[in-house]
């Protein structure tokens, strides 16, 4: 395979990550949207905190869908490691995507549920970018062993005619 092959290869194995990654989201964020409606208009929790709920609700349905859909194919040896991770980078999102709603509500006073809506989507959107680039690079690792495999089929591709050699006679 050239080198523009595998590029090509490897760019649309990361366009399709891209997507499925977009598509949990899209759903994660229905979710966190609904929740946080919901809290909001039936409790009387202050914006931030029914936001942090809501986030906590998302980042558990995130996971599953990023586990056993977008990330199917990653290594699964190590869960604890995998799932402490996880929640510690969706943790750090969190203060991301609820900073830009709390700077929002308390430091310029947008507070209508418009506004909340409008700054918690801002926030979900910048944190996304962080969590994407987390997640695939410390949470859902790639197995090592496949790229290596295939590296090695292309190094013995390209080598095999130029070392085939007949043997010659054995000397004792």
């Amino acid at each position: 395979m050239s080198e523009r092959g595998a590029l090509r290869t490897r760019l649309d194995l990361l366009a399709r990550e891209v997507a499925k990654f977009g598509a949990v989201g899209a759903m994660g964020l229905l979710v966190n949207i609904a929740a946080f409606n919901l809290i909001r208009h039936t409790t009387d929790l202050p914006v931030v905190r029914a936001s942090l709920l809501a986030t906590f609700v998302a980042i558990l349905f995130n996971y599953v869908g990023f586990r056993y859909w977008t990330y199917r194919d990653r290594d699964k040896t190590g869960r604890t490691r995998e799932l402490t991770l996880f929640l510690l980078f969706s943790a750090a999102g969190a203060v991301i995507e609820n900073g830009v709603l709390y700077l929002a509500t308390y430091g310029f006073g947008w507070n209508t549920p418009v506004q909340s809506n409008v700054f918690k989507i801002v926030g979900i959107g910048i944190a996304t970018l962080f969590r994407f680039w987390s997640y695939r690079t410390w949470v859902f690792k790639t197995l090592p062993a496949k790229e290596a495999v295939l590296d090695a089929e292309r190094f013995l591709e390209q080598r095999q005619p130029a070392e085939a050699v007949e043997p010659g006679p054995v000397r004792n």
